[in-house]
């Protein structure tokens, strides 16, 4: 299959995923883990925790597709994280699996050292834990297909806040309306596009890019700011001063994430 063809069935594929009617009604749940660590030490004790417990605990109660990411050493202006996306079919499946894991016992084996960690040697810094629900224009995550190493990856997590919550209602209108499809249309393999119903710095949103390396990443956002759609897009009246602070993290995936 040559290049134009496949990219255009990949493009075709992204858009039936995104649009599906059978995905929970009004879009996915997704929790979004972003553990603050400092050295080396702390890094292997939750690469230890996620890979060997909490992931494969996950798994036994029915939750597939984990990412797990990483910063990318300076590009984030020194902070350290590990971020895991958690994909929910819908909230009554999410309220299950807190339940779910304080039962298994498998889990609490493998999980010993992190949970019984003492207060001056913690496995991470902070924990900053944030609930999001799926776009109703995009209301499935979609898996990456990527061709590079992992390491070589980036995946561009982005926050976009807004000044108040009918500003945040039009922002998500025009992801809906145009925006979220441009993404797609344009090769970003873009993962999720949501808004954030629980969590820090609301009212915001959050979506995830993904690209084959960073040559690859900047060539697709010039391709987005020149393109007369987004020109026209962002010209709108509606859609004026719709974001008032923006927040991104450049991420790798682990060895170990699904995604």
């Amino acid at each position: 299959m040559n290049k134009p063809v496949k990219m255009l069935c990949t493009l075709a594929i992204l858009l039936m995923i995104f649009a599906s009617a059978e995905a929970a009604p009004g879009g996915e749940y997704y929790q979004l883990r972003m553990y603050t660590i400092e050295n080396a030490s702390q890094e292997s004790a939750m690469d230890q925790y996620l890979q060997n417990a909490y992931i494969p605990a996950l798994k036994r109660v029915g939750i597939s597709d984990i990412g797990v990411f990483k910063t990318i050493e300076g590009k984030n202006e020194g902070q350290q994280l590990i971020v895991v996306f958690i994909p929910f079919s819908s909230m009554k499946q999410l309220e299950k699996v807190s339940g779910k894991l304080e039962k298994d016992s498998e889990f609490h084996l493998a999980a010993k050292d992190f949970i019984e960690a003492p207060y001056d040697k913690p496995p991470y810094q902070r924990l900053e834990t944030t609930l999001m629900k799926a776009f109703s224009a995009t209301p499935k995550y979609h898996r990456p297909e990527l061709a590079s190493p992992a390491s070589e990856r980036v995946y561009e997590l982005r926050s976009y806040q807004s000044a108040t919550e009918e500003l945040h209602r039009r922002k998500v209108k025009m992801f809906d309306e145009g925006e979220s499809e441009l993404f797609i249309q344009l090769g970003f393999e873009p993962m999720f596009f949501s808004k954030v119903i629980a969590g820090a710095d609301m009212p915001n949103l959050v979506y995830m890019t993904c690209h084959e390396n960073e040559e690859a990443q900047a060539a697709n956002w010039a391709s987005f700011r020149d393109h007369p759609e987004w020109i026209r897009m962002k010209a709108i009246d509606e859609y004026q001063h719709t974001v008032s602070q923006s927040d991104k993290w450049l991420l790798y995936p682990t060895e170990y994430s699904d995604l």
